[in-house]
């Protein structure tokens, strides 16, 4: 039995790779392939957002909307709404224009004609008076100085609150850059009973896949 060696050698020179195998088989077991596409994309997808909301200030968009219209919305890329800001502030300042002129000639027209219902009269005024507001009578022209007042007044309000609306659409469109629009978010509406609110009725779901 002693020259039976040789045989119980090769024998357990067969067994070793058995051994392997099941050593190989159990480390395929314990570490499935699929999880590591899944969080490689994770955590691209966190560096993605980190990264946007880094190079992205809303306080860079809102500062340079501040100092010049629409150069926020250029910072955002929304390069079209650059016409609208400007054609709304535009038709403004036109209407403050309009304003300011007749106001300022009703004025003009106004101490003319006042000045030469005095007693004595001076009339040093009366060339100043634009023509179409000769004929008009003084009281007429005080009523029409003071709408036109107020008119200005309203344009000017009217200014600053799309320059302040320019400023905060900026501003959100900053913050909206990281918002997540991935297709793995859904929303749905569910019927039947809430197991957070304890009732039965209609639920939103926003679910992530």
């Amino acid at each position: 039995m002693s020259q039976d060696t040789t045989v119980r050698r090769a024998d357990t020179t067969h067994a070793t790779p058995d051994t392997v195998k099941v050593a190989n088989d159990s480390t395929k077991r314990m570490i499935p392939v699929d999880s590591i596409p899944q969080v490689a994309g994770q955590l691209s997808s966190v560096d993605k957002t980190d990264s946007i909301l880094k190079h992205h200030s809303p306080k860079k968009a809102a500062i340079r909307s501040a100092i010049l219209p629409g150069l926020g919305q250029i910072y955002n890329k929304k390069y079209w709404k650059v016409p609208i800001i400007y054609g709304a502030l535009g038709i403004s300042g036109a209407v403050l224009a309009y304003n300011l002129t007749n106001y300022r000639a009703l004025k003009v027209a106004y101490r003319a004609k006042y000045n030469a219902s005095l007693r004595p009269p001076d009339s040093s005024e009366w060339s100043k008076i634009r023509p179409d507001l000769v004929g008009i009578d003084m009281n007429a022209l005080r009523s029409y100085r003071d709408e036109f007042r107020r008119n200005i007044d309203y344009s000017i309000l009217a200014i600053i609150l799309l320059w302040g609306l320019n400023v905060v659409d900026a501003t959100v469109d900053a913050h909206l850059k990281a918002f997540d629009v991935n297709p793995d978010l859904s929303l749905r509406f569910k019927l039947g009973p809430s197991q957070m609110a304890g009732t039965t009725g209609v639920s939103v779901v926003l679910a992530f896949k």
